[in-house]
């Protein structure tokens, strides 16, 4: 059996960036154009879905798993647990997703 040591340091050794080394002193001659991606999922997100993945999140009113945001809305109504009434409309007008946040992924 090994020993444990109090230095993590020395079990998970860290390597140092060499910044001195030929590749990385030459300047890159490509002329392709510069291109920016979004660097997370959460910008392409709009207001609305961001409100309804946030009831999703919300484990107050219930969980979610299994049903329609809809039907996770009237479950927490009916047992008077005052969910949202902006989401009630905004899953009611059809325009976003029905399904939760995790349907499909869990």
């Amino acid at each position: 059996m090994a020993s444990v040591s109090g230095n993590m340091k020395g079990f998970y050794r860290q390597r140092k960036a060499n910044k001195s080394s030929s590749k990385s002193s030459k300047k890159s001659t490509s002329h392709a154009p510069d291109v920016t991606l979004s660097s997370s999922p959460k910008d392409d997100v709009n207001e609305h879905e961001e409100m309804l993945r946030q009831f999703d999140m919300d484990m107050a009113y219930g969980p979610c798993i299994g049903m329609t945001r809809l039907a996770r809305w009237e479950r927490a109504h009916k047992l008077g647990l005052n969910p949202p009434a902006e989401i009630e409309k905004l899953v009611k007008g059809g325009k976003v997703q029905a399904d939760c946040l995790w349907d499909g992924r869990i």
